[in-house]
């Protein structure tokens, strides 16, 4: 399991990297392991909306399973990764480059503070 030690990681399964105010989202290596073949990522928000720390933000939809997104930080969505629609499958093979997911510009820099550190991810992960 890849975990890097550089980013902040939710007990959901998303991980977080901050550039400046700008968070950038997506599920984890662990979490596409599980869920397999990725063929479809569904984003329900839109650039400039406003989202709040534990919303459903999207669903992923594997061969096995369809799984909700939930945003680990609150702030306005900057931009959704368009990539995803044509190729899904970049999740499973970049997790935490090309697939991420979402860009939010955080509203409160505090939630992104409470996120687990690498190491508490693996614990949570297993």
């Amino acid at each position: 399991m890849n975990v890097p030690q550089e980013l902040k990681y939710s007990k959901d399964h998303e991980w977080v990297r901050v550039d400046g105010n700008t968070a950038f989202i997506g599920i984890t290596d662990f979490a596409q392991d599980q869920l397999g073949d990725i063929v479809y990522v569904d984003i329900s928000v839109q650039e400039g909306d406003e989202i709040s720390e534990g919303e459903i933000f999207g669903s992923i939809e594997a061969v096995k399973t369809v799984s909700d997104l939930f945003i680990p930080v609150s702030g306005k969505i900057i931009e959704i990764n368009e990539e995803l629609n044509s190729a899904p499958e970049t999740i499973n093979s970049d997790p935490y480059g090309e697939g991420w997911i979402i860009k939010v510009e955080m509203s409160d820099t505090s939630e992104y503070d409470a996120l687990l550190d690498a190491a508490g991810y693996q614990e949570v992960a297993g």
